[in-house]
C-alpha cells in the first residue's frame, strides 16, 4: 500500500510547483492524503507521522488551496421572446442571480432598479427574487450584484426589458367583460386569474388557454374583422368602448394606461353595461342604416349618405364621440360655409357622423359625408350606437 501511494504522489509532482520537494519529503508524503476541491484543484497534505513538509511546499499548497474570488455568473429572468439579441422577459416571473460559489451570509443580496415589491432568498449559489406583483410591460430593469471580488468591493449589473402584454389576453379580457361579440371559455384545468392583481399581471404575459365562440344574431361580415392573437378592427372598437366607459383618452389602442385599467377591471369583473352593437350604413337604393344590438336587429331606417363631391368613405369605423346636440359647421363644396344645428350625433370617421338632419326625403345621397336620419329615427338609434360601436359603410 505504501508503494502505491509513493508512486501516485511522485507522478503528481512531475512538472508541478511541488517538483522542488526533496526525495525525503516525497517519502514522508507516502502516508499523506490527496484532496481535490470541487471547484478548485488544490492539494492538501495531512501528515501521518512526525515529518514536516519543506517551507517551499507549504507556500505552494497554500496558494493552490486559496478559494476563488466571489463572483457573478449569470442573471436569468424568464425570456418570452428574443429578437436582435434583446430579450423580452416575463415581468411577473422570478429573477435568479447565480454566483460561482455558495453565497456567504455576509454578502449583500442583489438590488433591482426600478425597485418593486417582493422577496429575495438565498439557495446555495443562487439568489432568487419572487415579485409580489411584478413589472409592467416595456419596463427596463437593472439587476446589480454587489460585494464581488477578493475585497468584496466590486459590483456588476445586468439589464433586461419586460415583454409586451399578450394580445390573446387582451382579447380574453375584452370578451369576458362584454366588449366583443364573442365569449371566452377557459380550458379545463387552466389557471384563470381572479381578483389577484399579481395573477392578472402574470396572465397578461402568459394567458391561460381557452376558446372563443361567436355570439349569434349578427351579420356574417362582422366575423371578417376578427383575428385571434392579432390586432384587428373588432379589438379597436372594443378598446374604444372600454376607454369611454373608464373615462380614458379615446384612441382605440391598448397602451399602458388602457392595460392598467383593463387588468383592474378584470380583477373586479367590471363588465360592459351597454351591450354590444354593430351598424351597417348601406349605399344601396334606397340607402338605409341598420343596427344590431345584443345579437338582435333592433333598428332600420332610411338614411342619406354623402354626395359625389363629398362621399361617405367605405370602411368600418368605431363610434368615438357622441353629442345629443351640436352646431355642425364646415365648408360646402362650392366654398360657402355652413353652421347647422343637428341632434343625436354619433361620430365614427373623422367628421362623419350618424345624426338627425332635416331633409324633405331620405334614402339617397344628400349629405356632405354624414349618415343623416329623420328626427325620430335618429333619437331611437342614438342609444344603440354606444362608444366603440363598429359602423360599416358599404
Amino acid at each position: 500500500m505504501d508503494r502505491v501511494w509513493h508512486s501516485s504522489i511522485t507522478q503528481g509532482y512531475e512538472g508541478s510547483t511541488l517538483s522542488s520537494l526533496s526525495r525525503k519529503t516525497v517519502a514522508w508524503a507516502a502516508g499523506a492524503v490527496l484532496a481535490v476541491g470541487g471547484g478548485t484543484a488544490g492539494i492538501v497534505i495531512a501528515t501521518q507521522g512526525g515529518g514536516q513538509p519543506t517551507a517551499g511546499g507549504t507556500a505552494a499548497v497554500a496558494a493552490a488551496a486559496k478559494p476563488p474570488p466571489f463572483d457573478l455568473v449569470s442573471v436569468s429572468p424568464v425570456a418570452l421572446s428574443q429578437t436582435a439579441g434583446a430579450r423580452a422577459v416575463d415581468g411577473a416571473g422570478t429573477i435568479v442571480v447565480t454566483y460561482n460559489q455558495p453565497i456567504p451570509a455576509s454578502a449583500p443580496l442583489p438590488t433591482l432598479s426600478p425597485a418593486t415589491a417582493g422577496t429575495w432568498r438565498r439557495s446555495g449559489d443562487v439568489a432568487i427574487f419572487t415579485p409580489a406583483q411584478g413589472y409592467p410591460a416595456g419596463t427596463h430593469v437593472t439587476v446589480t450584484a454587489a460585494g464581488l471580488g477578493d475585497s468584496r468591493s466590486r459590483s456588476e449589473s445586468s439589464s433586461f426589458k419586460t415583454a409586451s402584454y399578450s394580445t390573446v389576453r387582451l382579447q380574453e379580457i375584452l370578451a369576458q367583460l362584454g366588449y366583443l361579440p364573442l365569449t371566452w371559455t377557459p380550458a379545463a384545468g387552466a389557471a384563470v386569474p381572479g381578483p389577484s392583481a399579481a395573477a392578472q399581471l402574470a396572465a397578461a404575459y402568459a394567458p391561460p388557454a381557452g376558446t372563443f365562440q361567436w355570439k349569434g344574431g349578427y351579420p356574417a361580415q362582422l366575423r371578417s374583422f376578427w383575428s385571434q392573437g392579432e390586432a384587428n378592427t373588432l379589438d379597436r372598437g372594443a378598446i374604444t368602448g372600454f376607454e369611454a366607459d373608464h373615462e380614458l383618452p379615446i384612441d382605440g389602442a391598448a397602451g399602458a394606461t388602457v392595460w392598467n385599467a383593463l387588468l383592474a377591471a378584470a380583477a373586479k369583473d367590471h363588465r360592459n353595461t351597454h351591450g354590444y352593437s354593430y351598424a351597417i350604413a348601406s349605399k344601396g337604393s334606397p340607402e338605409r342604416l341598420t343596427i344590431w344590438h345584443n345579437s338582435k336587429q333592433v333598428f332600420s331606417s332610411l338614411a342619406n349618405t354623402g354626395i359625389p363631391a363629398a362621399p361617405t368613405a367605405d370602411g368600418t369605423f368605431p363610434v368615438y364621440e357622441k353629442l345629443p346636440f351640436q352646431i355642425m359647421s364646415g365648408t360646402n363644396p362650392d366654398g360657402s360655409h355652413y353652421a347647422d344645428p343637428v341632434e343625436w350625433v354619433s361620430y365614427f370617421d373623422g367628421g362623419d357622423a350618424v345624426h338627425y338632419f332635416d331633409r324633405g326625403s331620405y334614402g339617397w345621397p344628400q349629405s356632405l359625408g354624414c349618415v343623416e336620419l329623420p328626427y325620430s329615427a335618429a333619437k331611437q338609434a342614438y342609444p344603440y350606437l354606444p362608444y366603440g360601436t363598429l359602423v360599416t359603410v358599404e
